[in-house]
């Protein structure tokens, strides 16, 4: 019987995890705050064609959140939330069924979820007027990142036809 946990899988997801945590702390001023552009978040379009990078986006963005308390860029919370919305793109992005939709879920899911989350931090007192604003400059972020920056990735992966568990 073929084990889902190959070795090759949990190096990838291994790598990816690796990968985005380094890329998002590398550019710390860009990756964190209510205007951001996580240039690492073009990895999240990875399941689309690996399932594997499911786990290593998750990883991955709690170690680059745990890194971000660490340099004092983000608080815990964010340690909690943004893997949660890192893991509910990631699955939905998975079930895309065309290329161009797959950097849709981590635009909206982080959007609403990375959006409420400063808006209830930053703005208790007024937190139905801020949201639209932190959802729509968290949204603007990562359509940079995602379709920016994935769409490219995606394409280049397509061409090469490495790594790729399904055609798109």
């Amino acid at each position: 019987m073929k084990s889902r946990f190959s070795s090759r899988k949990i190096a990838y997801a291994s790598i990816i995890a690796a990968i985005y945590a380094a890329v998002t702390l590398a550019v710390a001023p860009y990756s964190f705050g209510p205007v951001q552009v996580r240039f690492a978040e073009a990895l999240t379009v990875l399941p689309f064609f690996m399932p594997e990078a499911i786990p290593g986006l998750f990883i991955g963005c709690l170690l680059a959140n745990a890194g971000g308390v660490a340099l004092g860029v983000t608080t815990g919370l964010d340690v909690i939330v943004g893997p949660i919305a890192t893991l509910m793109a990631a699955l939905l992005t998975r079930r895309a069924q065309k290329l161009w939709l797959a950097p849709l879920p981590p635009v909206l899911v982080n959007a609403v979820v990375i959006g409420m989350m400063l808006a209830v931090t930053l703005t208790p007192e007024a937190v139905r007027a801020s949201f639209p604003l932190f959802a729509a400059e968290i949204a603007a972020g990562q359509a940079v990142a995602c379709y920016g920056c994935g769409i490219p990735l995606m394409l280049a992966l397509k061409k090469t036809g490495r790594l790729l568990e399904r055609d798109a």
